[in-house]
């Protein structure tokens, strides 16, 4: 029987990757995102845009048109960065940065969380940004709140997830070139797609609620 894996922000970079490895290794993908691209529209997988997962309506929204569909794994990847400093705080970025990353993948498994099997699996694209022990350049306070908040929520949801048999996990895709980072990075989407799918392979009760880089380190919180 094919699985069913449901990514948000999917139109472009870590997203488009993880769409295009997923079909490729036959799983019936469901992609999730505001607008679709000429990419994305080129993959064998099922389109669902004019989502904003950031607002309740398209919370909603997602949940109608998913309807009673089985998800077996879920992955949370829609996410913005904006740069700040101390002495460049732009406090509107930074709570739009909380809604983004942070409320808005806890909205998706509310709205999704009956959809995904026992035994399924739910996967926060994170940031070692935010962790506070790895933190030694400082700045970027938007970005690195919003995601400390995204791991704070995905350990919870590890934690009560267990009794329906649903493991979680906290994944940081690496340093990767895309248009969030100016195309700087150090390795292409693809390949972070194909690390974050490993993590995700792993993942199971035992190791439920962990924060891993996609390379297979485990990141302190």
């Amino acid at each position: 029987m094919t699985s069913t894996v449901l990514i948000t922000g999917a139109n472009r970079g870590i997203g488009l990757a993880l769409c295009r490895e997923y079909s490729s290794l036959g799983y019936q993908v469901i992609a999730i995102c505001r607008n679709s691209s000429a990419e994305l529209d080129s993959l064998s997988v099922e389109v669902i845009d004019s989502i904003d997962v950031s607002l309740e309506k398209g919370a909603l929204q997602l949940k109608d048109k998913v309807a009673n569909r089985a998800i077996d794994i879920l992955i949370n990847n829609a996410g913005i960065l904006r740069s700040s400093s101390l002495s460049n705080l732009n406090f509107e970025d930074i709570l739009e940065q909380f809604k983004v990353n942070a409320v808005a993948p806890l909205r998706v498994v509310e709205a999704l969380s009956s959809n995904v099997t026992s035994g399924g699996k739910i996967a926060m694209i994170t940031s070692r940004m935010g962790s506070i022990a790895d933190n030694s350049s400082g700045s970027s306070y938007g970005y690195r709140m919003s995601k400390c908040a995204l791991n704070a929520a995905g350990k919870s949801l590890a934690i009560d997830l267990i009794p329906r048999g649903i493991a979680v996990a906290l994944l940081h895709p690496g340093y990767v070139s895309t248009e969030m980072v100016n195309w700087g990075g150090e390795i292409s989407p693809d390949l972070s797609a194909q690390r974050l799918i490993k993590r995700i392979d792993e993942l199971d009760l035992q190791n439920s609620g962990t924060f891993w880089h996609a390379n297979g380190e485990v990141l302190p919180w």
